[in-house]
């Protein structure tokens, strides 16, 4: 007699047998082939061109995201050594608030360029310095004079603002 746990994987396995002999058998050309119209083609290039602008932004957020998991990483390691000292595990703990707060005040900057504008941008707060990377061609001088002044209201001392335009 088969048990239920032997049926289920009985039927498990019959179904990923069928599955792969289907897969196996396929021609080629259907895995090779891309299907484009000629009147779609022109559409996809434009969806292309909106989405490699923003692999821009993308592409920035993960190279800061991974200089700052570096940092991390380096601060939790001192924290969890047991033979470092007072001083340095405290220096790791202040490093690591500075980075959390730094991610938090550029969160709130993306969040209000988008919620203003409407325009996606890249943040990156370096001590008295900010950089902006906006998602847009035109190069617009009143625009970035709006951007300055928007991450201007967000800090109570003076900062360097410098607002880029992406192509």
């Amino acid at each position: 007699m088969i048990n239920k746990q032997g049926l289920w994987f009985l039927t498990l396995f019959s179904l990923v047998l069928v599955l792969s002999v289907y897969y196996i058998t396929m021609p080629n050309e259907v895995f090779t082939n891309n299907i484009i119209d000629n009147d779609t083609s022109t559409d996809t290039k434009s969806v292309n061109k909106e989405v490699s602008e923003s692999k821009y932004l993308a592409t920035l957020k993960i190279e800061l995201d991974e200089k700052r998991n570096e940092s991390l990483k380096k601060y939790e390691s001192i924290l969890s050594d047991s033979s470092a000292s007072t001083s340095d595990k405290n220096g790791a703990y202040e490093g690591i608030k500075s980075i959390n707060s730094t991610k938090a005040m550029e969160e709130s900057l993306v969040s209000k360029i988008k919620n203003n504008l409407s325009l996606d941008s890249f943040v990156e707060v370096d001590s008295s310095k900010v950089f902006v990377v906006i998602d847009k061609k035109d190069h617009d001088v009143k625009l970035a004079n709006k951007i300055m002044n928007l991450v201007q209201d967000e800090f109570s001392s003076h900062v360097s603002v410098s607002v880029k335009f992406s192509k």
